[in-house]
C-alpha cells in the first residue's frame, strides 16, 4: 500500500477550509440546509438509539410512544461518527475522491490500529475491517456476508450536502466511498439517501426528493422496490397514526429475518416516514423511531432528509441543543468533532469546487510515512479549533487513531444477539 503522511481525512490546505464561515444565519440557504441535514442525522440517531432492534410493541410497553429523548444523556452511535469520518474525507478530496483515498483512510485510521477494549460498529464495518487486515483491497474488501447492510446509507448524507442539487453526483461519490465496505443493495441504499439529500438541499418538494432517490438506483432493485412500497403505503389515508406506521412497516420489513440492518428495509422505512410526514422533521423522525427495527439509522436518514429540506431551524431546539461533539465511542479519532463543523466544511468545499478557478491543489503535507504517530496531525473541522460553543474533547480530532469496529448487537426480539456493540450515552446498542 502506498504510504502517505498526515491525516487522509484532514481538509486540504490552501483554501477556505482553513477559515470558519460567518455565523450570520442564512435561513433556507446552503449552510442552513447543510447544518439541518447533519444535525438532523445526529438527532435522529440519538433519538432512535434506545429503540434500536425493538418491535413497536416493545417500544409501547416500555415508553408508550417515544416523543423525545428517553435518556438524560442522549448520544448518537456509529451512524453519526461514521458520517463525520466520511464527511471529513469528502471535505479533504471533494469530487476527486477515489476508492484508493477511502481505502487508505480506513486502513490508516481504523484497520491498522490495535483494538484494545474497543468494540464498535456494525457487521458491514466489521467484515470490511477483517478483510482489510487480511490484506484484501477494495472492492474485494467489501465481499463479506453483510455487504447489503445500511452501513453506507447511515453515512451517506454528507455526500448529498456536498453535491447539493446534483443527485447523480452525490450518488457517484457515495458509491466511491461505499466500494470499500459494500456491494449491490448496500451501495444502492447509500445512493438513494445521498441523492435524496442532494435534492432536498435545494428545497425540492417531497415528491421530487423521492424521485431523485429512485432515479439513481436500478428500478428492479430490492432497494427501489422497498422504497416505492413504503412511499405508496405512506401516502394512503389511515384512521390514526399507529395504523399508518404499521402499514409502512409491513410494506417493507422482512418478517422473521434476524438482522435489522438490511439497507433496502432501513432506507424504505426512512423514506416512508419522510413521505408520511410530508417532510416535517419532528413527525418523520418520531415515526421512524417508533417503527423500531434499526431505529437509529432509519431516524437518522429521515432526519437528514427533513433537515436538508427545511434547514436547521426546523429541528426542535430542545433536540438540536442536546447534540454536542461526538464522544468517539465508535471511532475514537472522531472524538470532539461536531456535525455542524462538518456541514460548514462541506458547504465551503462545494463553493470552492464551483468557483471559476476550481479548488486549490491538494497539499501533500510534510511528515513521516503512514503508521507513525508523528504523521497524525491535521486541520480541525473548520479552523484548527472547536469553534464557538463547542469544546473539543480531544486535542487533535482525527489525529488520534481509532481502534477498529466491532459487531453490532440485536435484542432477542429482533434476532440473535450481536456482541461488542458501540456504546452510546443512552445505553443502547450501536446501529
Amino acid at each position: 500500500m502506498e504510504t502517505v503522511a498526515g491525516n487522509p481525512t484532514a481538509p486540504r490546505a490552501g483554501g477556505t477550509h482553513t477559515a470558519r464561515l460567518p455565523d450570520a444565519p442564512d435561513r433556507g440557504g446552503p449552510r442552513d440546509r447543510a447544518r439541518g441535514a447533519l444535525l438532523g442525522l445526529a438527532v435522529g440517531d440519538a433519538l432512535g438509539a434506545p429503540a434500536e432492534n425493538m418491535r413497536p410493541s416493545e417500544i409501547r410497553r416500555r415508553w408508550g410512544r417515544i416523543e423525545g429523548f428517553v435518556s438524560d444523556d442522549p448520544a448518537g452511535t456509529d451512524d453519526t461518527e461514521y458520517a463525520i469520518f466520511s464527511g471529513l474525507l469528502l471535505a479533504r478530496h471533494g469530487s476527486d475522491l477515489t476508492v484508493t483515498d477511502v481505502e487508505r483512510a480506513w486502513r490508516l485510521w481504523i484497520a491498522d490500529l490495535d483494538e484494545g477494549p474497543f468494540r464498535g460498529a456494525g457487521f458491514s464495518e466489521r467484515g470490511t475491517l477483517e478483510n482489510l487486515r487480511r490484506g484484501l483491497a477494495a472492492p474485494i474488501s467489501a465481499q463479506h456476508r453483510h455487504a447489503w447492510s445500511d452501513g453506507l446509507a447511515m453515512r451517506a448524507a454528507p455526500f448529498g450536502v456536498f453535491a447539493a442539487g446534483r443527485p447523480a453526483e452525490a450518488a457517484r461519490l457515495v458509491a466511491v466511498d461505499g466500494r470499500v465496505s459494500h456491494e449491490g443493495e448496500g451501495i444502492y441504499g447509500g445512493q438513494a439517501v445521498a441523492a435524496g439529500v442532494a435534492a432536498a438541499m435545494t428545497g425540492a418538494g417531497v415528491t421530487s426528493v423521492i424521485a431523485a432517490a429512485l432515479s439513481v438506483v436500478p428500478m428492479d432493485s430490492w432497494t427501489a422496490r422497498s422504497l416505492r412500497r413504503a412511499v405508496t403505503a405512506a401516502r394512503r389515508p389511515y384512521p390514526d397514526r399507529l395504523t399508518g406506521e404499521r402499514a409502512v412497516r409491513s410494506a417493507v420489513v422482512v418478517g422473521g429475518y434476524p438482522w435489522t440492518d438490511l439497507a433496502p428495509e432501513a432506507v424504505g422505512l426512512a423514506f416512508g416516514a419522510f413521505a408520511a410526514a410530508r417532510g416535517d422533521f419532528r413527525t418523520a423522525v418520531l415515526m421512524a423511531v417508533n417503527m423500531g427495527r434499526d431505529a437509529d439509522t432509519t431516524a437518522a436518514v429521515a432526519g437528514a432528509l427533513s433537515g436538508a429540506l427545511h434547514g436547521a431551524s426546523a429541528i426542535p431546539r430542545i433536540w438540536s441543543d442536546a447534540i454536542g461533539p461526538v464522544r468517539g465511542s465508535c471511532l475514537p479519532s472522531m472524538r470532539g468533532y461536531h456535525v455542524v463543523d462538518i456541514a460548514d466544511l462541506l458547504v465551503a468545499g462545494a463553493a470552492e469546487a464551483a468557483a471559476p478557478d476550481g479548488p486549490p491543489p491538494r497539499a501533500p503535507g510534510p511528515g513521516p510515512a503512514a503508521g507513525t504517530d508523528e504523521g497524525a496531525g491535521h486541520s480541525s473541522a473548520a479552523d484548527g479549533g472547536p469553534g464557538p460553543g463547542r469544546d473539543r474533547a480531544g486535542p487533535e480530532g482525527p489525529a488520534g487513531r481509532p481502534p477498529a469496529g466491532g459487531a453490532e448487537p440485536a435484542s432477542g426480539a429482533a434476532g440473535p444477539a450481536r456482541p461488542d456493540a458501540c456504546p452510546t450515552g443512552a445505553g443502547a446498542v450501536s446501529r
